[in-house]
């Protein structure tokens, strides 16, 4: 006779209990106790009870195993060794494996002289620690730990887990040859992706600066953009962002089981897919360009209408380059690698800058430069996918001539895609509706470079910060789901979140209590006259109220695009898209900058919406942490704003208004505003504060 919980004799001791407990208790008592030991088969007590220093643990959740100590319970069945423990199960490669590195990490941390993980804070009253998870009992761990011990903790293993590979599969060929003192961290890629986007930003905030000063925000410089905005919409619906999001998933989660020669196979078809559909979409819009100009009224019989036609065809084959450019950065991430592509959109930046250079040396006709500024984008986007191919070679596999439309993780790729599309295209579609607000109710040969001139501005710490914490977590929270490390994935999401809200909110607050002089600083010469600068710098306030929320809805998309659940964050976006629309005709009536307005709430509302959702789906993630630390950073924001308009007002006030005194009353303002900022978080406790310093300390 066999239990059913239990798939196995039943237990003698069930036998006598089943005429005085009646067999419902009994069986119900079972399964309890079997849940448990499912949950825990097979687990180092360490990892089985790190968490307890911030809940009590009961007998249950130590498997009622508290007398046996350094003894191995009794065998169970039969007396061949198929069954060596009852409560221990054989243990995945991916445990085994994840359990060995951290041993071997506290063996260099015992020969540095630093104190380990599990041994100085930590009681063992079991066996050995370097004894095999599945050959050892249920031990009794009394942590012994202060709260700012658990804040280093969480730093230094934070730190230290980012060092050593996170795929359960032997390591990639090139991973394999890297010393093992050389193999660079998850925290220090993210250092490297923010400068290197940085960088980036700063020369697009450059290219944005010549601009205005050859072209202003008013006349033809709208059509331009107009031109532009549409190939950059399709763009994010199938290809670039979208299609790495679907991919990265699909191709770690391969890498993560070890079917490398399939993962490069599937590559290889996506690849050659997306060129051939994405080839006949460029050639369709630009048949279709007329129409589709003409929706913004800019049509072949409108003014400038022909000259944005002809941009626009100039502009539509960067959607096919940009979508192979997605593969081959997806898959570079995949790997951990992000220098190179990071450092690809600093190549696009400058070869754009060189045609804007030669378009002005050559001819003083605005629609002639225009062509310059086109041209130089498409071949900058040639260079942009050139550049990080290299860098391909010396991987596990490489692209090759394949198209397997019949593979499942082919077909699951362009599954994803097609919620992920939505999620992240209906952001970018909240664009096209502002602008066209912006062409039909408002100056249409001002609006939408005013719009795009602030967006510019507003996208500077979006894309050092947000866009670089989000990329680099990516990879390793598509690695914590295909291990169905949850406590980690959980982990990582509130890391992100919190990380965000403390970089990006005194970025807001600067944005808005400085934007009139940044602007003014920035683009006030050339074409670009005194009466526009107030125009954008309002656009430009308006937006920094939603960029924190920005980049958490970023880094909760990428969450969900993890989890492989997309349409979640994909509804929230086809919402959002409602209420932008709505929001939109109300507050176009309040001049240009009701358009920036609206985009700002509806980030607040797109944000409240996915981390609801989010917990809903995966439990608590510590949102309560996060909160806590979007209030004291916001306070803290709330001291750099004062302290920076008090600076710069001075300064102002002394120096004038020349090019060295701006710059001179504009940085230290920002530079005080931030000193402030900082002593405020002190004060106050901010942990991510302490937290950053104990990990630059553990890197030191």
């Amino acid at each position: 006779m066999e239990s059913a919980a239990g798939r196995g004799p039943v237990k003698p001791l069930d036998e006598l209990a089943v005429p005085r407990l009646g067999l419902l208790r009994v069986a119900v008592s079972d399964r309890v106790v079997e849940a448990a030991r499912e949950r825990l088969r097979g687990r180092a007590p360490a990892e089985v009870l790190l968490p307890l220093p911030r809940r009590l643990a009961d007998a249950l959740l130590l498997l009622l195993d508290v007398r046996h100590l350094g003894k191995r319970p009794a065998t169970r069945g039969p007396a061949d060794g198929s069954n060596p423990a009852p409560y221990a199960a054989l243990v995945d490669d991916a445990e085994r494996q994840r359990q060995e590195r951290r041993l071997e990490r506290d063996r260099r941390r015992r020969q540095q002289g630093k104190p380990t993980y599990f041994e100085s804070d930590a009681a063992l009253d079991s066996g050995p620690v370097a004894q095999e998870p599945s050959e050892r009992s249920t031990a009794i761990i009394r942590p012994r730990r202060d709260e700012g011990a658990l804040i280093e903790l969480e730093a230094l293993e934070f730190a230290e887990e980012a060092q050593v590979p996170l795929i359960s599969a032997p390591p990639p060929a090139a991973m394999a040859k890297e010393p093992e003192g050389e193999s660079r961290s998850l925290a220090r890629s993210g250092v490297i992706f923010a400068v290197a986007t940085g960088a980036s930003r700063v020369l697009g905030l450059l290219r944005e600066i010549v601009a205005a000063y050859l072209f202003g925000i008013h006349g033809k410089i709208n059509a331009f953009n107009i031109a532009f905005l549409i190939p950059n919409t399709v763009r994010s619906l199938v290809a670039d962002s979208a299609l790495s999001a679907a991919f990265v998933p699909v191709f770690s989660d391969l890498l993560v089981k070890g079917e490398r020669k399939r993962a490069w196979r599937v590559a290889s078809s996506i690849f050659w897919l997306m060129l051939l559909g994405l080839g006949g979409l460029t050639a369709l819009f630009i048949v279709i360009a007329p129409w589709v100009m003409a929706l913004f009224n800019y049509g072949p019989n409108s003014v400038n209408g022909p000259l944005a036609i002809g941009l626009a065809r100039i502009l539509f084959p960067t959607v096919v380059i940009l979508g192979l450019t997605g593969i081959v950065v997806a898959i570079l991430n995949s790997y951990d690698h992000f220098t190179v592509p990071a450092l690809s959109p600093v190549a696009w930046n400058l070869v754009i800058l060189l045609g804007l250079a030669l378009g002005a040396e050559h001819t003083s006709v605005k629609s002639e430069r225009l062509y310059f500024y086109a041209v130089s984008i498409l071949i900058a986007t040639i260079v942009q996918f050139l550049l990080p191919l290299p860098w391909l070679r010396g991987r596990d596999g490489q692209l090759h001539m394949v198209i397997d439309i019949h593979d499942p993780a082919v077909r699951r790729t362009f599954v994803l895609m097609v919620p992920v599309t939505i999620g992240l295209g209906l952001i970018n579609i909240n664009a096209v509706i502002d602008q066209l607000f912006a062409t039909h109710f408002l100056n249409k040969n001002l609006a939408p470079t005013a719009i795009v001139s602030a967006f510019r501005l507003y996208m500077l710490p979006q894309g050092v910060f947000s866009v670089a914490v989000a990329t680099v977590l990516f990879p390793l929270l598509s690695r914590h789901a295909s291990r169905e490390d949850w406590d980690g994935f959980k982990r990582t999401v509130a890391t992100g979140l919190r990380l965000i809200t403390f970089l990006l909110l005194p970025a807001s607050a600067a944005a808005a209590i400085l934007a009139t002089p940044i602007v003014r600083l920035l683009y006030q010469r050339g074409a670009f006259l005194p009466y526009q600068t107030p125009i954008v710098a309002a656009s430009l306030s308006a937006f920094a109220l939603g960029l924190t929320f920005n980049g958490t809805m970023l880094m909760m998309n990428r969450g969900f695009f993890s989890l492989q659940s997309p349409w979640i964050p994909s509804w929230v976006a086809l919402g959002n898209l409602g209420v932008n629309a709505v929001l939109d005709a109300v507050f176009y009536r309040f001049g240009i900058w009701g358009i920036p307005l609206s985009t700002s709430i509806v980030n607040i509302a797109g944000t409240a919406a996915l981390l609801v959702l989010f917990r809903r789906k995966m439990g608590g993630f510590g949102l309560r942490e996060t909160t806590r630390t979007f209030l004291l950073v916001a306070v803290a924001s709330a001291v750099l704003a004062a302290v920076a308009w008090w600076t710069w007002d001075l300064l102002d006030s002394a120096l004038g208004r020349s090019l060295p005194a701006q710059i001179v009353s504009l940085g230290a303002g920002i530079a005080l505003g931030y000193a402030a900022f900082f002593a405020a978080c002190r004060l106050l406790g901010v942990r991510e504060l302490e937290t950053l310093q104990r990990l630059r300390r553990a890197r030191a």
